[in-house]
């Protein structure tokens, strides 16, 4: 077994690999874009073809951080197909976001997620018996499973298995052998750079005789003879085994073909492996990711050119179902991912392996050239970069005057006018709230000047206000030490951002001239604060900061309204809150219910509260996707009025509050954290307003 240490880099090197891949081949994706308008246009590609502001969510991402998830849900059990089809039916929004909705019959993801709806278990729900063999053998059987091949070092074997049950939820055939494939050759990366080896132990793994292995032979045997020309060999592949042999939107054997040309011709080179990748065209995002993430874990972070790692800058959008969750930091997700490679062999987690408790935000910038998403805006006389001698950032202050300054910024809410685009429709909701504290671990080296002054802040996302907390003013240099803040209530806006602002303290002729090192970021808490709807932002087709999951959301006189035909969700917050107060009103104006909603773990988990029927209060389950009553009681509410709902959840007790009158009281133990929002378990029309969300001891007794 690797070292901690060594496991975690390639970890972290192999993870970026994989989004720098999709990265690079995401703009030349689309069918028009053919192998020759690529080479027209591009010519030999050596960089990212496209200047992203940040790139947006991307299925080929996804799927191997949201599929993975079923170990979370099944406390570490390896992975089973259903329980990878519960992460599917529980991690997406309908028809929005997460992988392509292309229709029954026409997207294979589409089509699984419909059988898994209607109640066809995985695998059939993705059985060539079920949906016919060139819709089971596209090409997601292999894009959706890195994230298997990096829990499984060295593991070929046991990669294949996870891959495997992962991959049939949705696919079948060379689809499989597609996920054995690919997850066998990332374990096997760990312990050798040797591509042949790589390829060999990804070939071990399948049929010999299978199609998926005839292409990769074939690739193989056109570059014995000729190891110098790769587009001879994507000539070869474009006569045998084309899109005109291989029907369907995006089969797997002809991508199978362009992934083994880009690993024999990369000769082992990270950047050329996912250049070619991309120049072959087809489908460039998913093949660029799939070999990045085999040469990044080959090559480790060395050998990442900067110019495809310096724009990732460790931040990752997806966009599942829950708003938290969209927002990744890189080196944290890499943390668990290391620790699950340690959990699924039965072994302790070595300390460098320890993710942050869920919930927090932790950036301590022990990985190598990691910036945990850190940004700077201000004078052209800063320059935030990695430091070179030790772990953490260094804003450089190049002569700074009295007045100049700038932020270390950390964004909490991303926003629509952060992307150039919409790729699946990503929704993000704050991983900061008012109540929770801010710790900045800051060290000042001056070499020149009088004063600097440091501030810690926050910003509203909506109206842009400032809070900022106590200045620390330092007149020499100073040792690393805790920066706080505390971030204030903000009168229903949501922080936007938090941060440091610096600011020179020295006149011209004496300048202010040294590095600000920030080598940690620490962000818990309880928190408690008020959303107030009615006037929100409306950004990727959804309500800012909720994710909606069925259901026509919109906001009118100050409220929220909902008309949903079926159960619809409307969630936000942070996804690992425990003990929580929700309190909003709430008016039925027709239909079976309106509720408040709290631990809410997607769409198929969480607890409902208030209006339920006529005259009726409840407190609801969502039990994997089936809404059931645990407790009811009369409330008389005529239609359209106002009621005054509270609901909470304190360990395993569920409470309920309508217009200050104690109505019903249950226990569950089966959700213990979770989003809060509103909810409707079927067809109704609902309206809410403010909602208050009170977290652990700030809930009153």
């Amino acid at each position: 077994m690797l070292t901690p240490t060594a496991y975690l880099h390639q970890v972290y090197a192999g993870f970026l690999g994989m989004n720098i891949g999709i990265r690079l081949g995401a703009p030349v994706e689309p069918a028009f874009w053919s192998y020759e308008r690529i080479r027209q246009v591009y010519g030999d590609i050596r960089g990212y073809v496209k200047p992203f502001k940040h790139f947006a969510a991307d299925d080929d991402a996804n799927g191997p951080v949201f599929f993975l998830r079923a170990l979370d849900d099944a406390q570490g059990q390896p992975p089973t197909p259903q329980a990878v089809a519960e992460a599917w039916l529980n991690y997406a929004r309908e028809g929005v976001g997460l992988y392509w909705w292309g229709g029954y019959g026409v997207s294979t993801e589409h089509t699984a997620y419909i059988n898994l709806k209607n109640g066809i278990p995985a695998p059939r729900s993705g059985s060539i018996a079920q949906n016919g063999q060139i819709l089971a053998e596209q090409i997601g059987g292999q894009i959706f499973i890195d994230t298997w091949g990096l829990i499984a070092p060295g593991d070929p074997v046991r990669a294949a298995k996870y891959a495997v049950a992962a991959a049939s939820v949705s696919h079948d055939g060379d689809g499989l052998h597609g996920a054995a494939f690919m997850a066998a050759c990332i374990a096997q990366a760990f312990i050798t750079a040797d591509v042949a080896a790589i390829i060999q132990a990804g070939l071990d793994q399948i049929p010999a005789d299978c199609c998926y292995a005839q292409v990769v032979h074939a690739v193989q045997a056109f570059h014995d003879a000729n190891p110098d020309d790769w587009r001879a060999c994507r000539m070869m592949l474009e006569q045998s085994w084309g899109y005109d042999r291989y029907p369907g939107v995006c089969h797997i054997i002809p991508n199978a073909g362009v992934c083994a040309l880009a690993l024999y011709y990369g000769q082992g080179n990270f950047a050329r492996t996912v250049e070619i990748a991309t120049m072959c065209s087809w489908d460039t995002d998913c093949n660029a990711g799939n070999v990045g993430t085999i040469l990044g874990v080959a090559c480790g972070l060395a050998g990442l050119p900067d110019h495809y790692r310096a724009p990732i800058n460790d931040w990752l959008a997806l966009s599942g179902i829950s708003g938290y969750l969209n927002c990744m930091d890189i080196p944290s997700y890499c943390r668990e991912l290391a620790a699950w490679g340690y959990r699924m062999r039965n072994e302790p987690i070595p300390e460098i392996c320890l993710p942050a408790p869920a919930g927090e935000t932790r950036f301590d910038f022990r990985l190598p050239g990691s910036t945990h998403g850190l940004t700077y805006r201000g004078s052209a006389n800063g320059i935030l970069r990695r430091a070179h001698d030790q772990d953490g950032v260094e804003l450089l202050l190049d002569r700074m005057t009295r007045g100049q300054g700038g932020r270390i910024v950390h964004t909490i809410l991303w926003r629509r006018k952060d992307f150039d685009d919409e790729r699946y429709m990503p929704v993000f909701s704050p991983t900061a709230y008012p109540g929770q504290t801010v710790t900045w671990t800051v060290a000042f080296d001056q070499w020149h000047g009088e004063l600097l002054s440091i501030t810690p802040y926050a910003l509203e996302a909506f109206s842009g206000k400032e809070h900022r907390g106590q200045t620390l003013l330092l007149r020499d240099s100073c040792p690393a030490q805790p920066v706080r803040f505390i971030i204030p209530d903000l009168a229903g806006d949501m922080v936007g951002e938090v941060g440091l602002h610096v600011e020179a303290g020295s006149p011209a002729k004496f300048f202010d001239a040294g590095r600000v090192l920030v080598s940690g970021l620490h962000i818990g808490g309880a928190a408690t604060y008020t959303l107030r709807v009615g006037h929100l932002p409306q950004e990727f087709g959804s309500i800012v900061p909720f994710s909606h999951n069925h259901g026509a959301w919109s906001q009118e006189n100050g409220r929220i309204h909902a008309l949903a035909d079926q159960d619809a969700l409307a969630m936000t917050g942070n996804y690992f809150v425990h003990d929580v107060q929700i309190r909003a009103s709430v008016g039925l104006e027709n239909g079976q219910a309106a509720l408040l909603a709290l631990r809410v773990q997607g769409a198929q988990r969480g607890y409902m509260a208030g209006l339920y029927g006529k005259d009726q209060a409840a407190i609801l389950k969502n039990d994997h996707g089936y809404w059931r009553v645990l407790a009811q009681a009369p409330f008389p509410c005529a239609s359209s009025q106002l009621c005054d709902v509270t609901f909470t959840a304190q360990g395993d007790s569920l409470s309920l509050h309508i217009d200050q009158q104690a109505l019903l009281t249950v226990r569950d133990a089966d959700y213990a954290y979770g989003m809060v929002g509103y909810a409707l378990p079927a067809m109704s029309r609902a309206t809410f307003g403010d909602i208050n969300i009170l977290e652990g001891d700030h809930i009153p007794c």
